[in-house]
């Protein structure tokens, strides 16, 4: 383990158990937390006007893709990965309790912010959880 690593995993303990709520550090600590670590999921939230946006400028790709054109297309929750850049896992409902899983991958605002749908996962249900693939 290198020390730079060691270093970052006693702060981060100091900082989870040890540190002052008022510190802030800690408050750092919280905000990057609460938008996940780079890198990890965020919990699932539900979809909103931006995500649905999201969704709907990747929809030829997916047509495209899958040879189908979705007449229902609307998306229901989200999760979100920083990397260099964002990945979006979104749920779309596309039928009654027909589900599609895609994973959008949106380039930092200095690279033109595009969006390119990366993967899918088709035949999902309105109850199967939404993971990173």
């Amino acid at each position: 383990m290198s020390n730079t690593l060691y270093k970052n995993r006693s702060l981060h303990t100091y900082l989870t158990t040890s540190a002052p709520a008022s510190s802030p550090a800690k408050k750092q600590l919280g905000k990057m937390m609460s938008g996940g670590m780079p890198g990890g999921l965020t919990e699932a939230r539900p979809a909103t006007p931006e995500i649905q946006e999201i969704a709907d400028r990747v929809k030829p790709q997916l047509e495209e893709k899958t040879n189908q054109t979705y007449e229902e297309f609307k998306a229901v929750e989200y999760k979100t990965q920083v990397v260099a850049g964002t990945n979006y896992y979104i749920k779309v409902q596309v039928g009654d309790n027909n589900y599609i899983h895609l994973k959008i991958f949106k380039s930092l605002p200095q690279q033109n912010e595009s969006l390119t749908l990366t993967g899918y996962q088709t035949d999902k249900r309105k109850d199967d959880e939404l993971k990173g693939f």
